[in-house]
């Protein structure tokens, strides 16, 4: 019986990968940190690592995004404009003969570069079935029937959609033009940077306004993208799945009624405001003062 408790002790042990006898296990090596690396935070392999500036080192070269243009660090601009393709398979030999020979001609006289960008999104069909709704709704003529086959059918569409993944492509068309600072005089920065936009976008709009004309002949329909419309397809890069129900246009609506903003400000403008706000409270001050007096 000893032999056996011996036994089943020492395999026991074993299967724990213990020490057999009490004690004798290998002690951990206490970790030595160096004073000086500690105080400078280098080299130091315990100090918390920082979480990651993806979209800060995604975005470093970019500026500013507003009228209708991205604005670069290094006075260089970029406009977008939204393509409205043409079903090419659906039309007949001698139309995609056209449609080639319009195609080539325009790109044979691009001294600039131009870059296409396709973007797969999922398909909303939010909108129209808002649309039929309100159809359906103010429509005081349609009986029951039409009714029912109204929302039998926007039950369908939605089924439709929450089936299977339904992805829609979005072609854009990105033309970038890099302005030579020293050939502008101005007399203030102010007006440097007016004068800057302001040639850049002639230059980039004469471009959308020459593939517009050109492509037109295709059936292909070119429109420039707004402000709101890039910061609308930057939101449909990086959020893919979530943009299907919270939509972009939902986002703007809600931040147009919201209290107070909730996107990040500076400090300056925060500051800005505070004395806006201060300058308001005592012009409202002073005249209910005056008005105190005149009553008097």
């Amino acid at each position: 019986m000893l032999l056996f408790a011996v036994g089943a002790y020492v395999f026991m042990k074993i299967m724990l990968k213990e020490p057999i006898i009490p004690g004798r296990g290998k002690k951990a090596t206490p970790i030595k940190l160096n004073k000086k690396n500690n105080e400078n935070g280098k080299n130091n392999p315990l100090q918390a690592e920082e979480d990651p500036k993806i979209f800060e080192e995604l975005f470093s070269d970019v500026k500013d995004i507003s009228n209708h243009l991205i604005h670069y660090t290094d006075y260089s601009f970029s406009i977008i404009a939204e393509v409205d393709p043409v079903n090419y398979f659906l039309k007949s030999q001698f139309e995609q003969e056209a449609i080639d020979v319009t195609f080539e001609s325009w790109t044979a006289t691009l001294n600039y570069p131009v870059s296409v960008y396709l973007q797969n999104r999922f398909v909303d069909v939010s909108e129209p079935i808002e649309a039929m709704n309100k159809v359906m709704e103010e429509s005081k003529d349609l009986n029951e029937a039409a009714l029912s086959f109204g929302k039998a059918m926007i039950a369908d569409i939605v089924e439709w959609q929450k089936s299977a993944p339904r992805f829609e492509t979005k072609i854009y068309m990105i033309f970038t033009h890099k302005i030579n600072v020293n050939s502008i005089s101005a007399d203030s920065e102010e007006e440097l940077e007016e004068k800057i936009v302001d040639k850049a976008f002639a230059e980039l709009m004469r471009r959308v306004n020459s593939a517009r004309n050109q492509l037109r002949k295709a059936d292909i329909h070119v429109s420039l993208l707004p402000t709101e419309g890039i910061y609308e397809l930057l939101y449909y890069t990086f959020n893919r799945r979530k943009a299907v129900k919270n939509r972009f246009k939902d986002l703007v609506n809600q931040e147009k009624d919201a209290l107070y903003v909730t996107a990040d400000q500076t400090d300056s403008h925060i500051d800005l405001v505070k004395e806006t706000i201060q300058e308001y409270e005592d012009n409202e001050n002073e005249r209910e003062r005056a008005r105190e007096k005149e009553a008097s």
